[in-house]
């Protein structure tokens, strides 16, 4: 990988360019967010600096990770900034998800705020999630369940609604386009039978726990985010 190749890679996921400096035996990028990337003759890259782990999985430093491909990993014209959003009962939980991906130049579409048009909601899912990518699942902990006949196992757990949803979106997207971000994962019992999810837990701040996380996932799905509104 060339020094032009990381730039076009990393531009292209929402980075802006600055400087390009002569080091010993290659290239130095720097970016306006702080990140800086040595790119080397022989073709080795090492990023530094800012959000590190985010420009390794950009440009495929991470294992089991390709370099993001903006041909092929394109996202259908007109609703390359539409993500689908689930949420449950804590409005500040939706209102914080909301507003943040707003400010990454996103537009979440939330079932509720869609016109029915005279769909069931199951209906309203189908045709909204064929605009979108990717899916945020706000999974807060609104109820409480057990076994029948052991209480000493309660454990929170998300509304039904949605981990209906959640599957529903897993079907259509698949694994990798679907980030659940759960809130006090500690106290919060998670579907059974489902491995291999993309889960990211936040505390109380949800920004500030889980917002460099899901945009890393986001951004290899393809979005384009401003990293310096992260």
């Amino acid at each position: 990988m060339n020094a032009h190749q990381v730039k076009e890679i990393l531009c292209g996921n929402g980075f802006a360019f600055d400087e390009e400096r002569d080091i010993p035996y290659g290239k130095q990028l720097r970016f306006t967010n702080g990140s800086v990337v040595n790119v080397f003759d022989k073709g080795t890259v090492t990023p530094q600096g800012k959000d590190v782990d985010l420009v390794k999985d950009l440009l495929g430093l991470t294992p089991g990770r390709k370099a993001s491909d903006n041909s092929a990993q394109a996202i259908a014209p007109g609703s390359n900034n539409k993500v689908f959003v689930v949420y449950g009962h804590q409005e500040q939980a939706r209102t914080s998800l909301d507003a943040m991906l707003r400010r990454w130049g996103l537009e979440p579409l939330i079932l509720d705020q869609l016109p029915s048009e005279g769909k069931t909601i199951i209906e309203k899912l189908e045709k909204h999630t064929a605009e979108c990518q990717f899916a945020v699942v706000l999974a807060t902990p609104d109820d409480v369940g057990h076994r029948a006949e052991h209480p000493d196992e309660q454990a929170f757990r998300a509304r039904q609604n949605v981990v209906l949803e959640l599957g529903m979106l897993l079907s259509k997207l698949g694994r990798s386009r679907v980030a659940i971000l759960l809130h006090q994962q500690e106290n919060m019992e998670r579907p059974s039978d489902i491995q291999g999810l993309i889960y990211v837990p936040f505390k109380d701040n949800l920004e500030k726990d889980a917002g460099l996380l899901l945009a890393k996932e986001m951004a290899h799905a393809g979005y384009k985010i401003d990293v310096a509104k992260i």
